[in-house]
């Protein structure tokens, strides 16, 4: 058999480790449940070291010209308006993009697929979903469905790259743990100018309240704005242009009624899969890990997952490396950054902005403030923040 990686999925991970292992000389075949690229309201946030691993691949200034760099972000309180701003210019020297770039999800996933377009040793195709995955000593059988039509596709290696409800996991019988938030979320976006609005906001903003906390992001073009409800909340109610209208005047009282550019609502969860590796199939990105948007770990989690199986399968393929040995390192480390660093954390995140004690939050508020005007704290809390840490600790190729 000639040596091929199959990759259900074409987000963000399974693009990006498509393009790595093509430019390395490894055929590659890409399969997408989807009609076409979605381009809905989905991540937003590039951290840096994301960006020094897209730059390899000629995608970080792509996105760099069609995003916002945001060199500061902030915790704010709704009733005091008083806020902690962190400034990533101070990681300066040891990254080259020094801030957070809010760009649009598919704004890569269109950049990468046309940069794969361009690989000769690599093959998209769209509409087909995987259903199952069989595997023996010597390959991977990928089944793929559409239109009521099956397929088997085979392969050396397999990557489930294919969402949260990764139909490649359940085949695998890997176990998806942890649990789901009560609340439901809704993000809407306007063009309507936040900063203009509230002194001091920075493009990314944390802001904590008792009752009701929010998440203001700027993106090129738009503000989106996150805003959490009831767990039973009406649908047609919550994305009706009434009830998100009072929402936004009550964030910033504007003069005339907000437009509304996009508007959606989702269930929200913390999972990590018990393994990220059986056999010839390996998961990446929200296939292996899902988790809360605070803090904007999910997308580029899952590039950096991308990032390292790519490595370690270039190393077993064209280096004849340990498959075994490689793969069990890849599961064990991206496996104890989505657990240590991304699910823990976005859940701390969660945990401050909607503190209830107005002594406690003003007590964390104070603390990030001495944090932000302290240059060594701040740079142990930015890089924290940015995913740096967790990228040092994981990404090594050999164990």
């Amino acid at each position: 058999m000639t040596d091929r990686v199959l990759i259900a999925g074409m987000g963000p991970a399974g693009l990006v480790a498509g393009l790595i292992l093509a430019r390395a000389g490894i055929p590659v075949a890409l399969f997408e449940a989807e009609t076409d690229l979605p381009t809905d309201l989905r991540a937003s946030t590039f951290h840096p070291p994301t960006l020094d691993m897209l730059a390899d691949l000629g995608l970080a200034d792509l996105l760099v010209e069609q995003g916002l760099k945001a060199p500061t972000y902030q915790w704010r309180d709704r009733a005091t308006g008083d806020a902690a701003t962190f400034d990533l210019t101070c990681l300066k020297g040891q990254t080259g993009y020094p801030f957070r770039l809010q760009c649009e999800q598919w704004k890569l996933t269109r950049a990468a697929r046309a940069a794969l377009e361009a690989e000769p040793l690599a093959t998209l195709e769209f509409g087909w979903a995987a259903q199952d995955v069989t595997q023996d000593d010597t390959g991977v059988t990928l089944t793929l469905t559409r239109d009521g039509e099956t397929r088997m596709e085979t392969g050396t290696y397999l990557i489930g790259a294919d969402g949260a409800s990764s139909a490649v996991r359940r085949a695998l019988g890997i176990a998806f743990e942890g649990f789901t938030y009560a609340e439901q979320w809704v993000v809407a976006s306007t063009p309507v100018d936040f900063a203009a609005k509230l002194p001091g906001l920075a493009p990314v903003t944390y802001t904590a309240d008792a009752e009701e906390w929010f998440v203001l992001l700027q993106t090129r073009d738009l503000w989106r704005v996150l805003i959490p409800v009831e767990d039973d909340a009406d649908k047609d109610l919550i994305l009706s242009d009434d009830w998100i209208e009072a929402k936004l005047q009550g964030i910033a009282p504007h003069e005339t009624p907000y437009p509304i550019a996009h508007r959606t609502i989702y269930r929200v969860h913390q999972r990590v899969a018990d393994r990220y590796r059986v056999g010839r199939a390996a998961i990446a990105g929200d296939a292996a890990h899902i988790n809360n948007p605070l803090g904007g770990m999910g997308m580029n989690g899952g590039i950096h997952d991308a990032v390292n199986l790519a490595a370690k399968l270039k190393a077993i393929l064209l280096d004849k490396a340990d498959a075994d040995r490689l793969l069990d390192h890849y599961s064990d480390q991206r496996r104890a950054i989505a657990e240590e660093y991304v699910l823990n954390h976005t859940h701390q995140n969660k945990q401050v902005i909607e503190e209830k004690d107005p002594a406690k939050r003003a007590a964390h508020l104070e603390r990030m403030k001495k944090v932000a005007a302290t240059p060594p704290d701040l740079l142990a809390y930015v890089r924290k923040g940015a995913m740096m840490d967790a990228v040092d600790k994981s990404m090594a190729v050999m164990p």
